[in-house]
């Protein structure tokens, strides 16, 4: 039986953890690798996280810091959350968007940080081979699997009770996002109205890319169900505020393989 081990940190106000598969996880090239994984998300919050006073992001903000001076983080973000507005035909728009504190419009690129932080910092896994891991910030899974290893088994959650499952998604490589309201409650926001989104209570997306599986589940989480036929090119599922269930050909997956092909 192949050995795993997990880690488990509290980063971005979040629980982050590691799983890893293989002949050794508890070899030190691993602990390594997951080291640096949470090294990497403990500096990218202490300079994009909304929360915090100190952060690049908010001195920015708040007018007392340029882009330019800033950690070059924070303009790769701007960037990359203008590209996900251009994308998204505006349904993901971190302008305008109530502070996580006081509730005073600002601007808060929380619902692509995640995905890109999470994204990025997997690199430090991406050299171990022979082994397969699964890095889960909060619910927001990235996974990969060497050639003739098994899928992960990734749970989708019942909004309205957690504890129970929507369904699974095997998957060998990529990603699954779910932005909604049934953790932190009404907090994602029509960008054209300026008012709480709430048509929708989750949505999820499987797709190779953590980072943009992320933006379009909130994107469509903000447009609620009419976003479905700009998904088509994904495998997504969309609980309504109803309880409806709507998805995309194909949800939740593939058929489950036993094992991942040769690459």
């Amino acid at each position: 039986m192949t050995a795993r081990r997990a880690w488990v940190e509290q980063i971005m106000g979040l629980p982050v953890s590691v799983h890893v598969r293989g002949a050794d996880p508890g070899a030190a090239p691993v602990a390594e690798g997951v080291a640096r994984v949470f090294a990497e998300l403990r500096r990218a919050d202490a300079v994009l996280s909304p929360y915090r006073d100190g952060s690049d992001l908010s001195r920015w903000e708040r007018g007392e810091l340029c882009l330019g001076d800033a950690d070059a983080d924070l303009a790769r973000v701007v960037e990359l959350c203008e590209r996900a507005r251009e994308r998204t035909g505006g349904w993901f728009d971190p302008a305008g968007l109530p502070d996580p504190r006081t509730g005073r419009p600002r601007y808060d690129p929380s619902g692509l940080v995640k995905g890109w932080a999470v994204q990025r910092a997997a690199r430090h896994l991406a050299g171990l081979d022979g082994y397969g891991w699964c890095l889960n910030a909060g619910g927001d899974v990235l996974v990969r699997t060497p050639a003739g290893g098994p899928p992960w088994r990734i749970g989708v959650e019942d909004p309205a009770d957690p504890g129970r499952l929507l369904g699974v998604v095997p998957l060998c490589d990529g990603a699954v996002a779910t932005s909604g309201s049934a953790h932190r409650g009404a907090h994602i926001v029509d960008p054209f109205t300026g008012r709480a989104a709430t048509p929708v209570r989750a949505v999820t997306v499987v797709g190779p890319d953590l980072l943009w599986a992320d933006v379009h589940a909130t994107a469509a989480a903000a447009r609620g169900p009419a976003a479905l036929e700009h998904l088509a090119g994904h495998e997504a599922l969309m609980i309504t505020s109803s309880g409806r269930r709507l998805t995309t050909p194909g949800f939740p997956g593939r058929a489950a393989p036993l094992r991942c092909s040769p690459v």
